[in-house]
């Protein structure tokens, strides 16, 4: 099966993919972590939201005049206002109207002419010119009754309409916003045994920072003084603060508690962690999934339908007998009343609110399509170590096998080389070493054998730290486990110096507190679950037995991984990958929805689809249910704004007169409010 995730990172701008709903040129500036560049972007978009209000009371103002000169409204209200001349007042009133009012779907229609996306803003501008064109030429002597009030009250309608639709939409990419906010604006930096405040622009990596208590913490970081309870649940969804002493690591825009902290920057504005998120954030809500593409394809097919039906009904009524304005006042009414408008919003906003509300849930999408598809998961392969298991790996014994050597020897020769290797054995080894107070020896040609081990050179020996695997690719027997070691619950490390094996380190790992629950609600769900592991079949079938999975692999070395993930595709299971992305890059890579669990404050997990911040296998299962939750909410909004389509159109193009007749303004609010309840709709989705 080839591998088909061609990972969606198109630097588009988040709310640049969200379609323009003012048709004038709001685009929204990427937010950055500076809180300066932030209230600038808000004071943009809201300009343009606060523009079309404007322009609404301007030209509510003003059609006020219009319907007291409209003779139609003179018979309705039984009431006669004539003077000389007053056609061309109404034609004045009507023409600021139109082109000040109309400005914005009349600069739309040309940027959509010249992009060659023809959709909500050539179908407004085409109404409203038609009515005003026919219009003035009523009062330039042409048969017939103007239309100005109608066009008046039109204009108004889809003004006041857009503004609506606008607040709703600027709510998706104010949740991104949230996210900025939530570093300070100004610092309290040491220098020189000095605290001064600097704006958070100026702040640089190894600055030296003070965290008051209640503050937020402005950067990445490492604690240098002082210990606290730091609530960093806008980050992870971690909902219980983290206790966090010296030597711990901090992210921007995390709250401290009750401490004072001294912090050692090593992040500070674009390298942090937040604006990590932020950007992965910006670039999944601008990589457009195949639900996006499908409703931007019904989208301009709409467009079409309903300039070929407006004409069409203009056609049809004004051969059957009805007058000129009757038949112009129908096509009128179906271009206006069917803008693809709720369609056009219907998936971006959806995607804006689902891809914010995640990374405020420690869940981070980084390819959408990929979150989408996991609603269609039929099988999950969990990476044992970090992701089921703790991969915490406490020395439990150390067995020398030359009596030469003490077990602080063993131990240190283990220290030696693993110091250079970031894995979960290598941080158990130097916790054991630190906790015994012994001497870290140098080691030279440091080497990392992908799930294997390590090796290097110390004190002129070759030494090695490894697993059974090792013994498998040397084509050697694996040497025998002595009795004492429980093979069901500890992974064993062999330590050779020159070739020949002079110890054991035996680790034990803990099976993560949620994980047995997780496992029972992905059966729940009808998803088979495996357990794949390096180690052996004995420690293998303990954990997989224990949690109730329905199999396990093991002795798997990292290369293979891939080809795993493969048996089970080939087969016709739609797989998901989820491991630590240490070594299982490939994998995570094969997997229809590659899952990189626990990377914390680590984003780069560059082959993922999906990052779950925190390490807790009950995220896997939040994440399938917030994925079909998202999923539903597209279909509804993609049924709701078709739906409404097929109902509007044949009502606005005339099938129940005379029993029935659809005005333009009316049809203009039945357009708004149906693109209003789309983005209601999306705004209704929530994380369970």
């Amino acid at each position: 099966m080839e591998n088909h995730h061609h990972h969606e990172h198109h630097p588009k701008k988040a709310a640049e993919t969200m379609p323009s709903m003012t048709g004038s040129s709001h685009e929204h500036h990427a937010p950055t972590a500076q809180a300066d560049e932030h209230s600038d972007h808000d004071k943009h978009a809201g300009h343009h939201t606060e523009d079309f209000l404007k322009r609404f009371w301007i030209c509510l103002a003003i059609t006020v005049p219009i319907l007291l000169l409209s003779h139609m409204i003179q018979q309705w209200a039984g009431f006669s206002w004539t003077f000389a001349g007053d056609q061309y007042v109404l034609l004045a009133l009507s023409t600021i109207i139109y082109f000040y009012g109309g400005w914005p779907f009349l600069t739309g229609l040309v940027r959509e002419l010249k992009s060659k996306t023809l959709g909500m803003m050539t179908l407004v501008a085409v109404a409203i010119t038609t009515a005003y064109v026919y219009s003035v030429a009523v009062v330039f002597g042409l048969e017939g009754m103007d239309f100005f009030w109608e066009l008046a009250t039109l204009i108004d309608i889809m003004l006041i309409g857009h503004w609506l639709e606008m607040k709703s939409q600027m709510a998706a990419s104010q949740a991104l916003e949230s996210l900025v906010a939530l570093l300070p604006s100004m610092v309290h930096v040491e220098k020189n045994h000095q605290v001064t405040d600097i704006p958070l622009k100026d702040l640089r990596s190894g600055d030296i920072l003070l965290v008051k208590p209640g503050e937020k913490v402005p950067a990445d970081g490492l604690i240098l003084e002082g210990s606290s309870y730091v609530n960093e649940s806008m980050l992870t969804g971690e909902s219980v603060p983290v206790q966090k002493q010296k030597d711990d690591k901090v992210i921007g825009g995390a709250i401290n508690g009750d401490g004072v902290l001294k912090v050692h920057v090593t992040g500070a504005g674009n390298e942090t962690y937040l604006q990590k998120v932020i950007n992965m954030v910006k670039t999944a809500q601008g990589a457009k999934s195949n639900t996006q593409n499908l409703a931007d394809k019904v989208a301009g097919w709409l467009t079409l339908v309903s300039i070929t039906v407006g004409v069409v009904t203009f056609i049809v009524w004004y051969t059957s007998g009805q007058s000129l304005a009757f038949a112009l006042e129908r096509m009128v009414t179906v271009m206006v009343t069917s803008c693809p408008h709720a369609l056009g919003v219907a998936i971006p906003l959806v995607i804006a609110i689902s891809t914010t509300l995640s990374a405020t849930h420690g869940l981070l999408i980084r390819n959408r399509t990929a979150f989408e598809n996991a609603r269609n998961l039929t099988t999950i392969i969990f990476d044992k170590t970090g992701t089921l298991t703790k991969g915490s790996h406490e020395i439990q014994q150390i067995i020398p096998i030359d009596e030469q050597l003490s077990t602080d020897q063993i131990l240190q020769y283990a220290a030696a080389i693993q110091q250079n290797s970031e894995h979960h054995i290598a941080h158990g080894v130097m916790r054991k070493l630190n906790e015994k107070g012994l001497q870290l020896w140098v080691s030279t040609d440091f080497n990392y054998m992908q799930g294997i081990g390590v090796n290097g050179t110390v004190d002129g020996k070759k030494v090695v730290a490894a697993g059974p695997n090792y013994f498998k690719q040397e084509n050697k027997p694996v040497p025998t486990i002595p009795d004492q070691v429980d093979q069901a619950t500890d992974t064993v490390n062999f330590i050779l110096v020159d070739g020949k094996l002079v110890g054991l380190i035996t680790f034990a790992d803990s099976i993560r507190e949620n994980a047995a629950q997780a496992i029972a609600e992905l059966k729940k769900m009808n998803i088979k679950t495996f357990l794949l592991t390096g180690d052996n079949e004995k420690i293998a079938e303990a954990v997989s037995a224990k949690l109730n999975m329905d199999g396990y692999l093991a002795n798997v070395l990292p290369h293979e991984k891939q080809d795993k993930v493969k048996e089970f595709q080939n087969k016709g299971e739609i797989v998901a990958m989820t491991g630590d992305g240490v070594n299982d890059a490939p994998a995570l890579a094969q997997a229809d929805v590659g899952i990189a669990v626990g990377s914390g404050t680590d984003v780069a997990a560059e082959t993922a689809d999906i990052i779950l911040v925190n390490s807790d296998p009950m995220d896997v299962v939040q994440m399938i249910t917030f994925g079909r939750a998202t999923y539903r909410k597209m279909v509804q909004n993609l049924a709701w704004a078709i739906g409404y389509n097929v109902i509007a159109i044949p009502l606005a193009a005339g099938v129940l007169y005379p029993s029935f007749m659809l005005s333009p303004a009316m049809g203009a609010v039945l357009m708004s409010a149906s693109t209003i309840v789309v983005a209601i709709n999306a705004k209704l989705l929530r994380v369970n």
